[in-house]
């Protein structure tokens, strides 16, 4: 028998158990008769996902509907609604939901480390997204505003992965950090020559390069951001050149000496930035 003419067996087979017309066994008698293993273990499987979800609705209790219903009709009653609030309400419904999500995230992380990761992650994306139509809605538009926010943004996603040890939130924050600096610079340092924005950046790698090295005796981890942070910054200089200044003389040469002077650093230190970060 063809695979073609298995599958449309197959179906049949599924049809008539999701509708009744044969007993679960007689079913499972034919499935094992025609399908193939893989088939089978998947089919079982989802039929005893949908059974158990089932199960669940039948036993649930009119208080577990009204709480579901409520829910909700308040859910969309925020959205529909959300502009014509205060807008200390409208802060306190993004905080609030946020701080719902990070709950949700920090107990499924437990269970599943993925899944509570983008439960996590939604709660972060909704302060940044919240705070930014809400600064639209307000006409607050100018660019100090959407700084201060970012920065705020940053902060709290820093001390929120170092707590909850979530290395990669760590370094969005120290990522969305650096935007804001740059950010910054591009306003207050315009016409800024090769040399001072070399000078703008390497203390800064070299403070991330020093803050890896102290912070290692009591966490791994953040010690692996901070250094993965250093590296980031040391080509900051070339980056920020080419999106913000006019004039970026010997643009190339710059990067490939940085390179170059970055690798052997890293040859030579090996032994030392290796037990900071492993």
């Amino acid at each position: 028998m063809n695979q073609d003419r298995r599958q449309i067996i197959v179906k049949e087979i599924d049809h008539w158990r999701r509708s009744k017309l044969l007993p679960d066994q007689y079913c499972d008698f034919l499935l094992n008769l025609y399908a193939d293993q893989e088939t089978i273990h998947t089919t079982k499987e989802q039929h005893h996902t949908v059974g158990k979800a089932i199960a669940a609705v039948s036993r649930a209790t009119g208080m577990q509907w009204l709480l579901t219903f409520g829910t909700f009709t308040l859910i969309s009653f925020v959205v529909l609604y959300f502009n014509e609030f205060h807008p200390l309400l409208q802060m306190a419904v993004v905080i609030g939901g946020a701080g719902v999500f990070l709950r949700i995230g920090q107990r499924l992380r437990k269970r599943n480390e993925a899944a509570g990761l983008a439960i996590t992650s939604t709660g972060m994306l909704l302060i940044l997204g919240g705070g930014l139509y809400m600064l639209n809605v307000h006409g607050l538009d100018q660019w100090g505003w959407k700084t201060g926010l970012l920065a705020f943004c940053s902060l709290f996603w820093v001390i929120y992965g170092i707590a909850a040890r979530i290395p990669i939130l760590h370094l969005c924050g120290w990522l969305a950090a650096l935007l804001v600096y740059a950010w910054l610079l591009s306003q207050f340092m315009e016409h800024s020559k090769w040399y001072e924005v070399q000078l703008y950046w390497l203390p800064i790698a070299c403070l991330f390069g020093w803050s890896s090295w102290f912070v290692n005796r009591w966490s791994k981890q953040v010690s692996a951001v901070l250094f993965l942070t250093c590296a980031l910054v040391w080509f900051m200089p070339e980056l920020y050149a080419m999106m913000f200044v006019d004039d970026a003389i010997l643009l190339q040469l710059q990067l490939i000496i940085k390179i170059a002077v970055g690798g052997i650093l890293l040859f030579s230190m090996r032994k030392k930035w290796m037990v900071w970060v492993v």
